[in-house]
């Protein structure tokens, strides 16, 4: 009992430190999640409006209740320039909710990206893409349930005894910024590859609870994303490689999830199923990386309609307490295409 009690105090202390000091929420789906991972990636599809949605648990094994819940919906449009270039314009907003305190964070961005033609021709086509977005955020907390160390004598927690804690806010509202860079080619219908990298939290705001003497600075670490993957057809082409990677750098959280798809396609282009494995490594306080969990996901795409299921198998040492349960997370995309008369033109997320 004692272990248990040790083991959830730590995973609750972990947590929070990790979140209150800026790590950001992440998707098993990071594929299905464009806005969420990389500017740059707005309004890159090959139709012209797209609406995604996604919502990810995690740790209900272990913390019932209060475990973490997240929530995100976006929109983005492409709009062409020229020829061969176009405009991205979009919008996202995320919620994630955790603990018995409900920590929460609501956030509502803008994107824009710009994508140039560097090379190709009708059917075969090389991408740069410059992304930038803006947004802002609100921090919440309810104490309800808060337990402070003033309430606690002779090691027995007091819920009558009065809290000592002052200057602590319950909401507090920031600005973000960051930026975001991809280069795509597509050599034909099933066949294409990218890498992009963006740059989170340009500005650092101040993510304190402690408003009052607004001498408490708690900076948001700026996150750096290294990302890629495509696709490539196996044999006659009815059976496609979709490798995948990505890459998060944020103050002293590390995470690296890397794996494979195998994508059949069903009916020409607009049927396909797939599935595929994937491993998340993730830096530890004692050790520089781990792997945290193994996923399994699988999506079906059926003419504009897109939707994944992933499940994570936690393999870490707090596999013991979750029994090998992580989180599981659905995404969804629709895309809206109207006519399209300048051919294919990017790489299918």
């Amino acid at each position: 009992m004692i272990k248990r009690l040790a083991l959830f105090i730590s995973l609750g202390f972990i947590l929070t430190v990790n979140v209150v000091r800026g790590q950001d929420i992440h998707f098993s789906q990071f594929y299905m999640s464009p806005l969420t991972l990389n500017p740059a990636l707005t309004g890159v599809m090959n139709c012209n409006t797209r609406l995604v949605g996604n919502y990810r648990n995690q740790w209900a094994s272990v913390l019932g209740k209060s475990s973490y819940n997240t929530y995100a919906v976006s929109y983005d449009q492409k709009m062409p320039v020229g020829r061969y270039d176009n405009f991205g314009f979009g919008a996202n907003i995320w919620s994630d909710v955790a603990g018995s305190l409900d920590f929460a964070t609501l956030t509502l961005k803008l994107s824009g990206s710009y994508a140039r033609r560097v090379g190709g021709d009708r059917r075969k086509s090389h991408y740069m893409v410059l992304g930038a977005e803006a947004g802002i955020s609100q921090r919440s907390l309810d104490y309800t349930n808060a337990q402070w160390p003033s309430q606690v004598t002779d090691g027995e927690f007091c819920p009558t005894c009065p809290n000592n804690e002052t200057g602590l806010a319950d909401n507090f509202l920031f600005g973000d910024v960051g930026v975001g860079l991809l280069w795509f080619s597509v050599l034909d219908k099933r066949t294409n590859w990218y890498m992009g990298a963006a740059i989170n939290h340009l500005n650092q705001s101040n993510l304190s609870f402690y408003r009052e003497d607004g001498k408490a600075v708690e900076k948001y670490y700026t996150k750096t994303v290294f990302h890629a993957g495509g696709q490539f057809p196996m044999g006659g082409g009815d059976i496609s490689l979709v490798p995948g990677a990505v890459f998060f750098n944020q103050g002293p959280s590390l995470e690296i999830n890397a794996g494979n798809s195998f994508r059949f396609n069903l009916d020409g282009q607009d049927q396909s199923f797939q599935f595929g494995g994937w491993v998340r490594l993730a830096r530890h306080f004692e050790k520089p990386l781990l792997m945290d969990a193994f996923i399994l996901s699988t999506r079906f795409d059926y003419s504009n309609w897109g939707i994944g299921f992933s499940y994570d198998i936690n393999v870490s040492s707090l596999s013991a307490e979750s029994r090998g349960n992580g989180g599981f997370e659905f995404s969804m995309i629709y895309l809206v295409c109207g006519p399209q008369s300048r051919g294919v033109y990017c790489p299918k997320f």
